[in-house]
């Protein structure tokens, strides 16, 4: 297996993606931050000190997506035609589990973009928790799905 982002000499560099098909593609992400019931008891009373932490983090999440390729060095800037993030509350872990479908039709997929709307929405449930809990925990961050482009479908396994 080649990896697309190295030149014949061994550098980085930014694929080009001229020559391909502009194809419909999505993404979705997810991961999770995990916290003590306590701190979860105050994201679900929304009574943190700094606010509403679901609705902030949603906010940060679609950012994070936007701004990839000022992140990722060899990411492509892509017009993204829909981010959304669902933040759901798990008694369970117990924690919040949060997860990033992102979509656009162009030359290249976003996978990227989904990942990292995942990551900005977990690192900003940490900041606006920090107050409340140091030790919270965010696991778990992985493409879960993936279509369009000349690869197809992808599914991670369970």
């Amino acid at each position: 297996m080649s990896l697309t982002h190295f030149d014949a000499q061994g550098q980085a560099h930014m694929v080009d993606v001229g020559d391909k098909a502009h194809t419909s593609r999505m993404a979705v992400a997810a991961g999770a931050v995990v916290m003590e019931p306590a701190t979860l008891a105050l994201v679900m009373a929304g009574t943190a000190k700094k606010g509403d932490v679901l609705g902030i983090a949603r906010l940060a999440g679609i950012m994070g997506a936007k701004k990839t390729a000022d992140l990722i060095p060899l990411c492509h800037p892509l017009a993204l035609t829909k981010v959304s993030l669902d933040l759901v509350p798990d008694e369970t872990l117990p924690g919040v589990r949060v997860t990033a479908t992102v979509k656009t039709s162009g030359q290249t997929g976003v996978e990227m973009e989904a990942l990292t709307a995942v990551s900005v929405a977990c690192l900003t449930i940490y900041d606006m928790l920090k107050a409340a809990e140091k030790g919270m925990r965010i696991e778990g961050i992985r493409l879960l799905h993936k279509e369009g482009g000349k690869s197809g479908v992808y599914d991670a396994q369970p």
